[in-house]
């Protein structure tokens, strides 16, 4: 039995120009990511979110291997929902994981 991730959509904010006091303004792109791995977060990773920003981890996601996306502080649709990327990733050398991901983010229920 081979482990496989789901499909995420991955919502990327894009500067797309300025407003009357010239601050970005920008719009938002979906991005779908292939083979996503999505599981609950542990108590001790949401208690400790919750210590560092106030924010209640739900999920960790493990991204594939070669993505280049920027997840920071982003948005992602999974499981009917919206989600909020928050804190920082846990990220290995590709070389040394034998599986097909090499970070992992933690996200909240986005509001």
């Amino acid at each position: 039995m081979m482990i496989k991730g789901i499909t995420v959509i991955l919502v990327n904010k894009v500067e797309n120009g300025r407003d009357a006091f010239n601050h970005p303004t920008y719009s938002e792109e979906e991005i779908p990511v292939e083979n996503v791995l999505v599981a609950p977060a542990s108590t001790t990773e949401m208690v400790d979110m919750m210590n560092l920003t106030g924010k209640k981890a739900v999920y960790n996601i493990a991204i594939p291997k070669g993505d280049n996306h920027v997840w920071k502080d982003q948005k992602v649709k999974f499981f009917g929902q919206i989600w909020q990327v928050i804190g920082f990733p846990q990220r290995g050398i590709d070389e040394n994981i034998p599986l097909e991901w090499n970070e992992k983010w933690l996200v909240t229920a986005y509001e």
